[in-house]
């Protein structure tokens, strides 16, 4: 297989219940056991891989710390409209996320929240509005805000251009060679945002 030049983003999904894994698998590539998956995303006609990170809720990986969040260039919020528990508890993961990664601009480090399964029940079960969570986006700096319904594929794509454009926008490119395997380094690279989504 020949070798070619792409860019790699490290994305991490948080959130009380899976996203990529549970809902979509099938619409991606895993590449290590069922937690870190990758997604090609063309972008501004370049290609991009995004090296996805599902926590799925999983208390096991809070033992993973600083080195399972360490180089994500973006972190996506995960909540069920249908659940006024998981939209309570984004803040915590938004927390969680800024004391494990420690950003060096915290302020500006780029996140995207998805409201999902907003095809549950044909809407009629859905307890937080979107106005509700956009105001919340836009108390934390005006976070891009998406409602998604993983099974159905509504807003998918357009969540996951999102997040391409803000963590291209998080520090310096880094052009990463990828033979056959993908190199899972990380980057200290200094971050900032300001996606219009």
């Amino acid at each position: 297989m020949p070798s070619r030049r792409r860019t790699l983003l490290k994305v991490i999904i948080l959130g009380d219940s899976g996203y990529v894994n549970k809902k979509f698998s099938n619409q991606y590539k895993a590449t290590i056991g069922a937690d870190f998956l990758t997604k090609e995303v063309q972008f501004e006609d370049r290609l991009f891989t995004l090296q996805i990170w599902d926590t799925a809720g999983q208390e096991r990986f809070q033992s993973l710390g600083v080195a399972f969040y360490r180089g994500a260039d973006c972190c996506v919020l995960v909540y069920d409209v249908n659940s006024m528990k998981s939209f309570d508890n984004l803040n915590n993961w938004r927390e969680e996320f800024l004391i494990q990664a420690s950003p060096s601009d915290p302020e500006n480090f780029p996140f995207v929240v998805l409201g999902n399964k907003v095809d549950v029940d044909g809407g009629n079960s859905r307890v937080v509005s979107e106005k509700k969570a956009r105001a919340w986006c836009a108390s934390k700096g005006n976070i891009p805000y998406f409602e998604t319904s993983a099974k159905e594929g509504v807003n998918v794509e357009e969540a996951f251009q999102c997040i391409a454009k803000n963590a291209l926008k998080s520090g310096e490119e880094e052009e990463i060679y990828l033979p056959d395997t993908i190199d899972v380094g990380s980057s200290s690279q200094p971050r900032s945002t300001g996606c219009e989504c």
